[in-house]
């Protein structure tokens, strides 16, 4: 019985990842991708040039840099992005404080709160998605959060299953997942 037990609770946990990765693997860039705004959460260079060239199309008019080291200017950052914009304190907003995912979503609470936004759209790597909205859609359970896969070139998601390196990615990233929703479940009911 015991063994049947865990058995099954092993299958569970093996199907809820599958469906993780599988999500992950096909997840698409949204076709109207516009909002109030735009949060990056640091973590790659490809996630910021990407929230920048949202900004400079017009895609929202404020972009926060959330989780950005403290000795890096705006001046570093607008030479890396290769941004045809100086990254200008009216448009751009670097969040110096999240040293995680958690500290994202609280700070960029902040930034939404004190800005009236209602919608933003949420820039970072297609595997760090799902927690990403996991953390900030407990922080801000009434503003309208639009998905923005970034795809690392080197990450080939489309055969995770084949990639040693890739599967210990997804599979650190859907613990990390679970545990954010565990955490806010209990702070919830607390």
């Amino acid at each position: 019985m015991f063994v049947a037990v865990l058995a099954a609770l092993f299958a569970g946990i093996a199907g809820q990842f599958l469906y993780f990765a599988h999500q992950i693997a096909t997840a698409k860039v949204p076709r109207s991708a516009n909002a109030d705004a735009i949060v990056v959460l640091t973590g790659g260079q490809a996630r910021v040039n990407e929230a920048v060239r949202l900004l400079e199309e017009g895609h929202a008019n404020r972009l926060l840099i959330s989780g950005v080291h403290p000795g890096t200017t705006r001046e570093q950052l607008a030479a890396v992005t290769a941004s045809d914009m100086p990254l200008e304190k009216a448009s751009v907003d670097l969040d110096r404080v999240a040293l995680n995912t958690a500290g994202n979503a609280t700070e960029t609470a902040n930034w939404v709160q004190k800005n009236g936004f209602t919608s933003l759209l949420v820039v970072t790597s297609a595997y760090h998605l799902p927690r990403a909205k996991a953390e900030l859609s407990d922080v801000l359970p009434d503003v309208d959060l639009i998905a923005y896969p970034v795809f690392a070139k080197d990450l080939n998601l489309d055969t995770w299953y084949r990639e040693p390196t890739t599967i210990r990615l997804l599979m650190r990233e859907y613990v990390k997942y679970i545990l954010a929703r565990l955490r806010n479940t209990v702070k919830a009911m607390s």
